[in-house]
């Protein structure tokens, strides 16, 4: 849901009623992961997206009704060996959506309206949501705070509240977005209640340092792909608002002295473009000992053994110098600064998610990767890893219910029809 965060505050904010269907489980080769949301207000008006493509327009049907029946369900779209296509996840994927009405009556509207209106403005919080559970209690939430306080209530009293703020802030420290089972009354024993944690985190910082032409594009790439965005330069004839527009922070300072007073955190990416030994080696020496996602260096193979030969020397250790990325990018044949900046962005998302950087075209790896960064833990239905459903031979069944407890969750094909 935060994901579309900023269209859902303007709705909020103009006192429209809505609903969102959030993916909150995911398994084998879908297309989107937990968080990933689809809203419909009152007028039809859709934005985001839950698949791609596969399923939007069974789940456009269940915003429709929630917000005219006003009731949250949960609802599995998958796949069967003996009709694979009537379900419309063709690929073979799993998804799981919690669909919310926010109407103007509804009791959590202030908790999410609050929760949208902090990952709008880009800061720091957690919604977290019961996603399966008694049908009255599922799309209660609460809002977490960095600091652990909380808005809002699940429903079933302080205990529970307290227990669900505690784990949604240790998921907010991270950034992860995913389920973590808990009891009623807080407990973790006999679990009846999946709890659903959003985390909004600001944007990962990108600081390209070296204000050349290159730099311009990776800046706009840097800039599509969502982080906040740095250019560092030494020289203030080139490191201009004109020459990089789309830049949220131009600095006209030695690269190694602006990187040591800012700081780094683990999801930062440093591109090293100023390509000059003098700049290149104070910088990286001082990049290798701090924390960061991706540490990358332009040039020439034999600028590369050379630079690696000057770090060496500045005390750079082995460990430290295996980090380095360079000469940055893959292998796509680049010659263009558009082009560079491209296979610059390719590598930094292979290295964030584990990608290989080989075509896919008969390659056996995962399309979609099992994410790292915290789908949570399921602790029922088939089998799991990092909260990721693991599809048996056939996933087009109604698991509604557990024994002794209401459930709205339903299986359906994409056409909206349930699943017996």
């Amino acid at each position: 849901m935060l994901d579309i965060a900023e269209e859902l505050h303007r709705w909020a904010e103009q006192g429209r009623d809505f609903a969102v269907a959030t993916v909150v489980a995911v398994g084998g080769s879908a297309p989107r992961s937990p968080g990933a949301a689809l809203a419909v207000d009152s007028e039809g008006t859709a934005i985001g997206s839950v698949s791609g493509g596969c399923v939007e327009g069974a789940v456009y049907d269940l915003c429709t009704q929630a917000l005219q029946d006003g009731t949250t369900v949960r609802e599995r779209f998958g796949y069967s060996d003996e009709d694979a296509f009537a379900v419309g996840l063709t690929c073979g994927g799993v998804v799981e959506v919690l669909v919310t009405p926010v109407r103007a009556d509804a009791p959590d509207r202030p908790v999410l309206a609050a929760a949208l209106a902090a990952a709008a403005a880009g800061g720091t919080a957690a919604v977290v949501r019961v996603a399966e559970g008694p049908a009255h209690l599922l799309g209660r939430a609460l809002l977490v705070h960095p600091d652990g306080s909380y808005e809002g209530s699940l429903g079933e009293g302080p205990d529970l509240d307290r227990v669900a703020a505690a784990e949604t802030q240790a998921m907010l420290a991270t950034g992860r977005t995913g389920t973590f089972p808990v009891a009623a009354d807080g407990t973790h024993c006999e679990t009846d209640l999946t709890l659903f944690a959003e985390s909004s985190v600001p944007p990962a910082r990108m600081i390209v340092f070296g204000a050349i032409d290159f730099a311009a594009a990776l800046v706009r790439v840097g800039k599509f792909l969502g982080h906040h965005v740095t250019v560092c330069d030494a020289r203030p004839v080139f490191a201009t608002r004109a020459r990089f527009p789309e830049a949220d922070e131009i600095v006209v300072d030695w690269p190694h002295r602006y990187l040591r007073r800012t700081g780094t955190d683990d999801r930062t990416v440093l591109c090293v473009l100023t390509h000059d030994a003098k700049f290149d080696v104070p910088l990286l020496a001082e990049a290798l000992s701090m924390p960061a996602a991706f540490i990358g260096a332009m040039g020439s193979r034999r600028t590369h053994e050379d630079r690696n030969r000057r770090l060496r020397e500045a005390g750079v250790t082995e460990t430290q110098l295996a980090r380095l990325r360079s000469p940055i990018g893959l292998d796509l044949g680049a010659r263009t600064p558009e082009e560079t900046a491209l296979s610059i962005a390719a590598e930094i998302i292979a290295t964030r998610h584990g990608g290989t950087g080989v075509p896919l075209t008969g390659a056996t790896v995962p399309i979609h990767r099992t994410r790292e960064r915290g789908e949570g833990r399921r602790r029922e239905g088939p089998a799991s890893v990092t909260g990721l459903l693991v599809p048996g031979p056939a996933l087009a069944y109604n698991s509604s219910g557990r024994a002794g407890r209401a459930s709205t969750r339903r299986t359906r094909d994409a056409d909206g029809r349930q699943l017996a």
